[in-house]
Formats: structure tokens, C-alpha cells, sequence
């Protein structure tokens, strides 16, 4: 049985929500989007990329797939706009069959799983990371670095033939928990903390989620947060 929690916040430091997401337990399909490219831009970017993936995936399309033609619908949109600002959006979602789960992801945006311990599923498509891989700066040394909101690839702005739509399976055991969040929570709470909430039994999956929100507000708030908890009963 799948217990799930979501919401999302706009934050303390920011006068919209760009973020979106989708959580449907019937069709299994959970997802994040953190859009970019100012006010509308990216509320349209990230809107567009929610829409488009639920739409094909309930027409039976790999989730792969349709995260590719989500990059799709919204450069044709941002092609009939009169400005020429970019618009653009991470997206990291979860589609879960029975208990098989496939994650994918495209930015920043993270998908972790809690089997004890937290794992990080996703990894970041950002410079950051590309210097924490090159050795050049530890995980910690990027959780502050100057340029960490900088992501290497998102849907929208990068070019199609380099798109990058990471796929990974698993299976989901009972007591096992998969997180997915805008870089608006890992901005501001550690990993350690986001295990300590998710470790706790007494909490509900929504409870988990609302103290995870209140975690980020407390660290700052420096971006919109939005929080999805799956459950396995």
C-alpha cells in the first residue's frame, strides 16, 4: 500500500512559485518541476512540463519519453512568444508499478530513496556537481558554493541532440520512502536532517513532508520549496 505527502511554498525570498508538481497514486506518477527565466517564464515552463509528461504517460508513453516531449511542447511555445527570454525547467518524477519504480530526471531537482538510510537517486545535472565528480570541491563545499544554482541541463534551453534524461530502476520493499524535492529544500537543509525527518515512524508521510517545508523556511527560504513523500506500506 502507497502512503504519499506533497506541498510546496514559495518561499521567503521570492514573490512567486515557479515550482510545480503532480502526485496520483492510481497512475503512479509523481513529479517535480522547478521552473526558470522570471516571473511567467518559468511558471509556464514548469506548468507545461507537468502537463505534457501526465498527459503521456496516461497515453501509455515511457516516462523517458515523455519528460523528451515535454522539452518539446515548451520550446514550441516559447517559439510563439514575442520575447525572447529563456524559459526553462528541471523535472525529476517517480512512476511506480506495483513495486517497481522508475525514476528520471532532467536539472537539479532530486529524487532520493530512505531504505534505513538516505540515498540520492538523481544526480544533479549542475556545475557544482560536475565539480564535485571532477574532485575539484567537496559535497559539502557545494552545498554554499557561489555558483550552485547553475544547472548544466534543463528542459527548454538546452539543445535537443544534448539533452540529457537520466533513467533509474528499483524496487520499492516495504518501510521504504521515496523523496522528491526542488533544489528549494537541499538548498537550505542538509541531508542528514532530511534523514532524520524521514527515519521518524510516528510521522505521517504528509507530517514528514510539512516538517521538511518548515526545515527549508527555517534555513532561509531562499527559493520556492516543493516536497513529495512516497510511502511503501
Amino acid at each position: 500500500m502507497i502512503e504519499f505527502g506533497h506541498s510546496t511554498h514559495v518561499g521567503l525570498r521570492r514573490e512567486h512559485n515557479e515550482d510545480t508538481y503532480y502526485a496520483d497514486a492510481d497512475m503512479g506518477l509523481w513529479l517535480v518541476a522547478d521552473g526558470m527565466g522570471g516571473h511567467e517564464h518559468g511558471e509556464i515552463a514548469s506548468a507545461l512540463a507537468r502537463d505534457t509528461v501526465v498527459a503521456e504517460v496516461a497515453k501509455g508513453i515511457g516516462l523517458a519519453q515523455a519528460i523528451r516531449l515535454a522539452d518539446e511542447e515548451i520550446i514550441r511555445h516559447s517559439n510563439k512568444r514575442a520575447e525572447s527570454l529563456p524559459m526553462g525547467t528541471t523535472v525529476a518524477a517517480v512512476r511506480l508499478r506495483g513495486n517497481e519504480y522508475e525514476v528520471s530526471w532532467v536539472g537539479d531537482s532530486r529524487v532520493y530513496l530512505w531504505n534505513g538510510e538516505l540515498k540520492q537517486v538523481s544526480q544533479d545535472h549542475s556545475y557544482v556537481q560536475e565539480l564535485v565528480d571532477q574532485g575539484a570541491i567537496t559535497t559539502e563545499q557545494a552545498r554554499t558554493h557561489p555558483h550552485r544554482n547553475v544547472v548544466t541541463q534543463a528542459l527548454g534551453v538546452t539543445d535537443p541532440q544534448s539533452l540529457r534524461v537520466e533513467v533509474v530502476n528499483g524496487s520499492l520493499a516495504p518501510r521504504q520512502q521515496l523523496l522528491i524535492c526542488s533544489d528549494g529544500l537541499t538548498e537550505e537543509v542538509p541531508d542528514s536532517h532530511i534523514a532524520m525527518v524521514l527515519a521518524r515512524e510516528d510521522l505521517s508521510a504528509q507530517e514528514c513532508v510539512d516538517h521538511l517545508i518548515l526545515a527549508a523556511l527555517d534555513g532561509g527560504g531562499s527559493d520556492n520549496i516543493t516536497v513529495i513523500l512516497i510511502r511503501c506500506r
